[in-house]
């Protein structure tokens, strides 16, 4: 079988920069084996697997004329059930590679239908928002040790976990600057000897950026917060820009800030960014620009 394959750098405009995914389109199914080994072989943070939905295949190019799709991700270990920048990937690939002229796709996955609009040099997806709380007794006991080695020896101000993405959210305390995150020396790697990844699979540490809410005055740097993703028990060392994880700092900082709308940088050497609405539905709007870099053939 041979197959188209794309690598899209997403959440940049730029290439080289962003979160990269590779976006492999196909008609006819491909064993789970074989999707894992290419993930791996790949090894990059995602791999998407999209495939119109039953009912469109026999049109003479479904993936021109068809909105509805099945979507999958891929790590090198182990299949998600979230991730926002190979979505957006597999949308930009689907609207310009492709030529799909739909306003908007539909994507059936593991977390329910995803919506991804055209905005602009934009596209916007529509997620379920994922709100943290804060840490039980037990559960601050449980992960004392990982959290003050995530932390690096950084300050921290409070510590809260998403159940439902399995992230833990840790927040560096106001003292802390961009530059000790940005240059902060984790080991993800030996995390897992810390936690089996069975509460928690991917942590984040977040600071304040200098924008304060709607009354506020914007600086330098002009983001609401800033962050970095590291995700060891999903074999992601530290992710370069990371939707899902947007999907608890928006509404974490939102409620923070008191506003709906955020500016969000990811700080990770690659960084990117990431504009977070939280909407009063329990859903979020993530939206980013994307490139294309490589366009070649999968032979599996």
């Amino acid at each position: 079988m041979i197959l188209k394959i794309y690598t899209v750098d997403a959440f940049t405009a730029a290439p080289f920069a962003g979160n990269p995914a590779a976006v492999v389109p196909h008609l006819e199914p491909i064993e789970e084996k074989t999707l894992q080994k290419v993930a791996a072989e790949l090894n990059l943070s995602e791999t998407a697997y999209v495939s119109p939905a039953t009912g469109a295949v026999g049109e003479s190019n479904p993936f021109k004329t068809c909105s509805l799709f099945r979507l999958r991700w891929f790590t090198p270990t182990n299949e998600v059930a979230l991730c926002g920048h190979a979505t957006l990937a597999t949308a930009h690939v689907i609207f310009h590679s492709l030529e799909n002229k739909s306003e908007h796709l539909e994507f059936k996955t593991k977390s329910g239908v995803l919506v991804a609009r055209r905005e602009g040099a934009r596209i916007s997806l529509d997620f379920p928002a994922n709100p943290p709380r804060p840490l039980t007794p037990t559960e601050e006991k449980h992960f004392e040790h990982l959290v003050a080695r995530a932390a690096g020896g950084l300050k921290i101000a409070e510590v809260q976990v998403s159940h439902a993405t399995k992230k833990l959210l840790i927040r560096l305390h106001k003292s802390c600057t961009r530059e000790q995150l940005e240059t902060l020396k984790a080991d993800p790697i030996s995390w897992k000897s810390l936690h089996d990844g069975s509460v928690v699979k991917g942590i984040i540490l977040t600071l304040a950026g200098d924008l304060r809410g709607a009354a506020g005055e914007e600086s330098t740097s002009g983001y609401h917060c800033l962050s970095r993703y590291f995700a060891p028990w999903n074999g992601i060392p530290e992710d370069p820009v990371t939707g899902s994880a947007h999907t608890v700092l928006g509404p974490f900082w939102a409620k923070k800030f008191g506003v709906s709308s955020l500016r969000c940088r990811q700080v990770s050497p690659r960084g990117g960014e990431v504009e977070v609405r939280v909407r009063d539905d329990g859903r979020v709007d993530l939206s980013g620009p994307s490139v294309i870099v490589l366009e070649g053939k999968l032979h599996i």
